[in-house]
């Protein structure tokens, strides 16, 4: 199904429409792909948390189900969200991207963290609130950033344990109670990396549904230091020629956005579109 992603609240209530069903950042899936007829599947045997409507989806109304646990249904099996970043179509990656951060979020606070007792959602609002002591709950996200730095025609470009294979990317991490971005930016370089910036530079932004970031994006100056890996969080991390890159993260991140944009800056190609 193609068209427009609409986010919006709906009404649980009310029957019809499309859903998908979610746990941790996987998608039930089939044949037909990852909406269902939303009567059809609730009638299944599924560990259901909770429902939330989500918006609109070429014109239908599309709900989610928050399940416990991946629940095994026949002819179908479950979908990560990194995939479909990878192969769907941007309007359905930020759907599901949506929907994953609703369903954590729904996940995260079916208790009030004040009484222990059980939140209820709010109509007509994207809330949940505590029955007996009134504590509101609202989806949040966690700021981050991620920054490319570089030294005339290189880029400083590390590895995560955690990534693919050979990839290598930019710097990244979140902000911490009391700093602004840009502190951020020259403190996390500076642990991850060891070496120091400067002439720090915003952008721009991409939302990052993993688990419930916001990204922020910035360009920095090398200023100074020899590189210096953080034990446990950088596998390598090396000054790289800009004509002899490394394999690059998906062309969909904002990293790689960070990355492109200087590329045609200092090459003279056509600048990348940032992506939603």
């Amino acid at each position: 199904m193609a068209g427009c992603w609409q986010p919006g609240l709906l009404d649980c209530e009310r029957p019809g429409g499309l859903v998908l069903a979610h746990h941790r950042q996987h998608f039930l899936s089939d044949a037909n792909g990852l909406l269902f007829p939303r009567e059809w599947l609730k009638q299944q045997d599924l560990p259901v948390i909770a429902e939330h409507g989500l918006g609109h989806f070429g014109g239908e109304p599309i709900y989610l189900l928050e399940l416990q646990g991946k629940a095994e249904l026949p002819g179908c099996h479950w979908q990560g969200l990194r995939q479909v970043m990878l192969e769907g179509d941007a309007e359905l990656f930020q759907m599901l991207g949506f929907a994953a951060q609703i369903g954590t979020w729904a996940s995260d606070n079916r208790f009030c963290g004040s009484c222990a007792t059980a939140m209820l959602q709010v109509p007509g609002e994207r809330a949940m609130q505590c029955p007996a002591c009134n504590l509101r709950h609202y989806p949040r996200l966690s700021p981050s950033m991620i920054v490319l730095v570089t030294r005339g025609d290189e880029v400083l470009l590390a590895r995560s344990p955690r990534f693919v294979t050979g990839v290598y990317s930019t710097l990244a991490g979140f902000v911490e109670a009391g700093e602004s971005v840009e502190q951020c930016v020259a403190r996390e370089v500076r642990e991850e990396v060891g070496v120091e910036v400067c002439n720090i530079r915003y952008q721009g932004s991409q939302n990052w549904p993993f688990p419930h970031s916001l990204m922020l994006g910035f360009h920095a100056d090398y200023a100074g230091g020899e590189i210096v890996m953080q034990e446990e969080e950088i596998e390598d991390a090396r000054w790289f020629s800009i004509d002899a890159l490394p394999p690059l993260p998906a062309s969909r991140s904002i990293a790689r956005y960070l990355i492109d944009a200087y590329l045609a800056r200092r090459l003279g190609g056509a600048e990348p579109v940032l992506p939603d």
